[in-house]
């Protein structure tokens, strides 16, 4: 019973504010996210009526990055939320950096001398977005593909799983072949939804004159090599995010509600935008992008919904 009670006090499911049975540390990062992504929103909402919207572009991508790194840490603790921000923004930089020289794995592009710092040509802020909407877009994959553990799972102490399987060895090979699943599936989703925010950012990038491209494509200027580039390297993104984030839980399995509310106001509010606020709206890129990203969002919250 003790061993138990241990168990629950690690997880976070007893304990914590005002005996309400949620850590005080969570219930600070859920509020903390809250208050970040009403800034981001705030700041959208006023660089679409900027005349120079550019300005406030890094400040969006800031309060995007740290709110999402607030929600991650409700749900995982604040050093494996960190850990996968990190991880994820360095690949994000890995593949930009790699992309201005070669032309892989996006096609030939540049950046232009708008956003600062730069290192090694490419601008920091960009590192951070990689990480922000990585974050956001795992936590979509997550609630698309459902968690890693089987039902009863997340309320049993290790002591017990290992003595399960010293019992029954043929579990562990079945155990570790339903994990490569879902993990598989959790990639497969969060990769495309990583992918349907940048049918928006592209066209909304070059619009502001960021970045172009050596040989324009077909929407909007944006080559189809692009989007497939994307794919790529988004699901080495969901892959490593699902590595450092998603383990067997001794309590309830995070539904990272935060993070699949920052990814649900992006596309709302990049749908507006390019419908309506931009000048001159574009209801093509509203149409495809809030489409694809809307998919998305629908099977996020289906669970969440009364049945």
């Amino acid at each position: 019973m003790e061993e138990a009670t241990r168990d629950r006090r690690r997880s976070g499911e007893v304990g914590g504010a005002e005996g309400s049975g949620i850590p005080a540390a969570r219930v600070v990062f859920v509020v903390a996210g809250a208050i970040l992504l009403i800034a981001m929103v705030a700041a959208q909402v006023a660089s679409g009526l900027e005349p120079r919207p550019v300005r406030l572009t890094s400040v969006v991508v800031l309060l995007l990055a740290a709110a999402a790194v607030a929600f991650a840490a409700a749900d995982h603790g604040l050093p494996r939320a960190a850990t996968a921000f990190a991880a994820t923004a360095a690949v994000g930089y890995a593949a930009e950096w790699i992309g201005i020289r070669t032309g892989v794995p996006f096609g030939e592009y540049r950046y232009t001398d708008v956003l600062w710092p730069r290192l090694g040509g490419v601008p920091l802020i960009v590192a951070l977005a990689w990480g922000g909407m990585g974050l956001a877009a795992h936590a979509v994959a997550r609630a698309v593909a459902g968690p890693r553990t089987t039902p009863g799972a997340a309320f049993t102490s290790p002591g017990t799983k290992a003595r399960a399987v010293a019992a029954r060895p043929e579990a562990a090979p079945g155990q570790a072949a339903r994990r490569f699943d879902s993990t598989l599936r959790r990639v497969v989703a969060g990769a495309p939804a990583l992918t349907a925010w940048d049918l928006f950012l592209d066209p909304q990038m070059i619009r502001l004159g960021l970045w172009t491209w050596a040989d324009p494509g077909p929407y909007r200027g944006v080559p189809i090599s692009n989007f497939a580039g994307w794919l790529v390297v988004s699901m080495l993104v969901m892959a490593l995010i699902d590595k450092v984030l998603t383990r067997p839980a001794r309590g309830p399995v995070p539904k990272g509600t935060g993070l699949v509310t920052i990814y649900t106001v992006m596309a709302v509010m990049e749908t507006l935008g390019f419908a309506a606020v931009f000048d001159p709206p574009d209801l093509l890129v509203a149409a495809v992008g809030g489409t694809c990203m809307g998919v998305f969002v629908l099977l996020a919250w289906r669970r969440r919904w009364p049945r």
